[in-house]
């Protein structure tokens, strides 16, 4: 690594010379290769992405420039062109560097990204500011040609074409988000592709026309404007130029000096906003040539001579994903009003199972999370069952249509939220921690966790056979175990399940946390502490009747939720309680996430440092029991051993 070990800041790259820069580029492909090979991580999307990087940090002069990165996951080599080459190894692991971009990670993470599509509204929020301050410097922001087709990169392109501000957007063209991309914008810059032979056709014209002697000169002014109207109507370029924007490209994107070449060409473009078009391959260079486009966008470890991952013994049960997709097709199959949807992620929500199954009845929208949820309300109207699956922080971002589109019209929508809880390595953007709290305040709509894979199965029936909009929340990785063999079956709408009984306290349990709580009870019998265990089931509408009883016999309940705290499940029951005047005579202790970033690192060991596993709600209960106990030595109910 003759180069790479001397380039701690972009300022070192830039005493290179231009023809010593593929050097580097293959220098730091081998160093990402090395380190996620032994630790994993989001190899293929920055595998694509590493001559971008160079060439962008040479020509622009950041951090004084402002180089603005669309999502993140595809900035592992600007992550160590920028001084982080020695903690690369850290990455997504306990107490190391973030997967993505973080401001207060390093000066040159300009903006903090791990949801798409944000890049082109923060550059040009950071022009505008640069300019209303009399400031001078470029603003350079890239974007993937999926994150491209989201609404809020469009609403970005349509604001920075009108304000014909000065900013450079380059378009990391590889056809895939996770999976290959979809939609007529994909089409789109195809066709740009496929017509770059006109292109060169019209310069080549343009230049025998030129050499004419005498006449040449007018010749080609008189073929300027019918060779300009030909370009309109063939060449989809036009489009961008229509909509405000400079349009440099294509660009082959695995060639820093050609790339290093346009750039400096949009440079000089001071009149408005211009797009470079780069094309490039995801996964460039990764060792194992078989292309599993959900694969190598993020691995764990692998061989990193084969580039496949390392087998593990271990027979674990179906992750709650692979369940999804196996029920959705078990479902589908019974009913052909039921159709499935997902927002760029067939794999990573199991829909990629249903597409192969029922083409015509399975949908991914691409980055498209607010056309999603809108898209499933018009199905439901005209009759279908949509049901969308959409990880918990990603379903954030159409807040108002699940409100607006589905609720208040009171539409049969399914919302499946995979990844909902305490994700792990991707850290505070993808986290699926407020669904319970921004799904509580909808109106029409029921709320649903299971305890396990099988009662996931039963869960989805029932939110598909409800009529209105429903919504159930699942974690990531694997389930329980337990049987799935028996068909799946309707739930009465609000009514919990009581697992354990006991007179000393009462855990009331959601979802994930059920599992923890019923070991939590096996440890509290050992110290002759009974408990009761509830399985809530639903956040709403609560099983009022059951939790008015529960605090008529137990002075101490407890509520545990893999969420935040604030608006959460335990903020229900606590309300609930009020309204009926049942909390004078009883504590209610409220376990889940506190108010504050949650960090990236192994979920286990982020759960336990919240207190949310069988020794954190053992403690909270013994800790609780003993403070009474202390309180009220006449009360005689349990007995607490230290």
């Amino acid at each position: 690594m003759r180069f790479i070990s001397e380039i701690d800041s972009p300022a070192d790259l830039r005493q290179l010379k231009v023809e010593d820069l593929q050097k580097v580029a293959d220098e730091i492909r081998q160093f990402i290769i090395d380190t996620c090979s032994r630790i994993g991580g989001h190899t293929g999307a920055s595998l694509g992405a590493v001559e971008l990087a160079v060439a962008m940090h040479y020509v622009f002069d950041t951090p004084n420039d402002r180089l603005v990165w669309d999502v993140g996951h595809q900035a592992y080599a600007h992550k160590i062109l920028t001084g982080r080459r020695d903690e690369l190894h850290t990455i997504k692991q306990p107490g190391g560097l973030s997967g993505f971009l973080r401001r207060e990670e390093s000066e040159y993470d300009t903006f903090g990204a791990g949801h798409a599509s944000t890049s082109l509204s923060a550059a040009l929020g950071m022009a505008i500011a640069r300019d209303l301050k009399k400031e001078d410097f470029h603003v350079c922001a890239l974007i993937g040609d999926s994150s491209l087709a989201g609404g809020m990169a469009m609403e970005a392109i349509n604001q920075a074409g009108h304000l014909k501000s000065r900013m450079i957007v380059v378009l990391n063209d590889n056809e895939m988000s996770i999976a290959p991309a979809v939609g007529a914008l994909s089409r789109y810059l195809n066709r740009i592709k496929e017509a770059q032979s006109y292109q060169h056709l019209k310069e080549e014209i343009g230049g025998a026309l030129q050499s004419v002697p005498g006449i040449g000169g007018s010749l080609r002014r008189a073929a300027k404007s019918f060779k300009d109207a030909i370009a309109a109507a063939v060449l989809p370029g036009a489009l961008v130029n229509e909509l405000g924007f400079k349009y440099i490209g294509y660009v082959d994107g695995h060639n820093v000096p050609m790339l290093v070449a346009a750039l400096e060409a949009a440079k000089k473009v001071d009149d408005g906003p211009v797009i470079v078009h780069a094309l490039t391959t995801k996964g460039k260079g990764f060792p194992n040539p078989e292309k599993n486009y959900y694969a190598y966008h993020a691995t764990g470890p692998f061989d990193p001579k084969t580039g496949l991952p390392y087998k593990s013994n271990k027979v674990a049960p179906p992750t709650y994903t692979q369940v999804f997709g196996e029920t959705m097709c078990e479902l589908m199959a019974r009913d052909e009003k039921i159709v499935a949807l997902t927002a760029a992620m067939p794999d990573g929500t199991g829909v990629d199972k249903v597409l192969e199954k029922f083409p015509d009845r399975a949908f991914d929208v691409g980055i498209a999370e607010q056309h999603a949820v809108t898209f499933c309300a018009g199905m439901a109207c005209e009759g279908l069952k949509p049901v969308a699956a959409i990880y918990s922080t990603f379903l954030q971002r159409g807040f108002d249509q699940v409100i607006h589109d589905v609720c208040l019209q009171d539409l049969n929508v399914t919302f499946a939220m995979d990844r909902a809880g305490i994700v792990g390595a991707d850290g505070p953007t993808h986290h699926g921690l407020l669904d319970i709290a921004y799904f509580r305040g909808y109106p029409n709509i029921i709320l649903m966790a299971p305890k396990d894979e099988a009662e996931m199965r039963d869960m989805m029936l029932t939110a598909i056979e409800y009529p209105g909009p429903a919504a159930l929340r699942y974690p990531r990785g694997n389930g329980l175990g337990v049987d799935i063999s028996t068909p799946p079956k309707k739930i009465e709408i609000g009514r919990a399940e009581t697992l354990r009984t006991g007179r000393d306290v009462a855990v009331i349990a959601y979802g994930s946390m059920v599992k923890q709580a019923m070991d939590a009870a096996e440890k509290l019998a050992a110290d002759g502490i009974q408990s009761t265990v509830v399985n809530a089931r639903f956040v709403k509408p609560l099983d009022e009747k059951l939790i008015a009883e529960l605090a008529g016999e137990h002075q101490l309940i407890l509520t545990v939720e893999e969420a935040y705290l604030a608006g959460g499940f335990g903020s229900a029951v606590m309300e609930l309680l009020e309204e009926k005047g049942l909390l004078e005579n009883t504590t209610v202790v409220r376990m889940g996430v506190p108010d504050e970033i949650v960090t990236h690192g192994d979920p286990k060991v982020l759960l336990a440092g919240y207190g949310l596993d069988a020794d954190g709600i053992y403690a909270k209960v013994s800790e609780n029991l003993s403070s009474r106990s202390g309180k009220n030595s006449s009360n005689k109910r349990f007995r607490v051993v230290k």
